[in-house]
């Protein structure tokens, strides 16, 4: 059974800094792209930023590059997104998904190439 597991959310003060990990169990790791996303109340899912799981190459949202950076430990078939100084705005349910083996490139919209989706784990941030 496919599973995406996503922890690390937590309640913390602007300008501090979250770790968020995505752990994938079920089927095969390799050659896909995994996302990060995040939903805040009353808005739209909105990517932030995903890896492909072979090549390593990254691709992050515009307005978040150089605060989130994402990264893998595939042996532990993990995807982890390291947030820094973080912002009220930020608030959101942060969700991580992965795209059908096979995928050769990615993308951080949502309504594209993502095929499972993990629960979502919670990010308050307190100005």
């Amino acid at each position: 059974q496919v599973q995406l597991v996503e922890s690390g959310g937590a309640s913390v003060q602007a300008g501090g800094s979250l770790r968020l990990s995505c752990k994938v169990s079920g089927y095969t790791y390799s050659r896909r792209c995994m996302g990060w996303f995040r939903q805040a109340p009353g808005k739209e899912r909105e990517g932030v930023a995903a890896i492909h799981t072979s090549s390593g190459s990254t691709y992050y949202a515009d307005s978040l590059k150089g605060r989130f950076t994402i990264s893998q430990n595939n042996a532990m078939n993990t995807v982890y997104l390291q947030m820094s100084s973080l912002k009220p705005e930020d608030t959101a349910t942060y969700y991580c998904a992965a795209s059908s083996q096979g995928q050769s490139y990615c993308s951080t919209d949502p309504a594209t190439i993502f095929r499972s989706w993990g629960q979502g784990t919670q990010v308050t941030v307190s100005s």
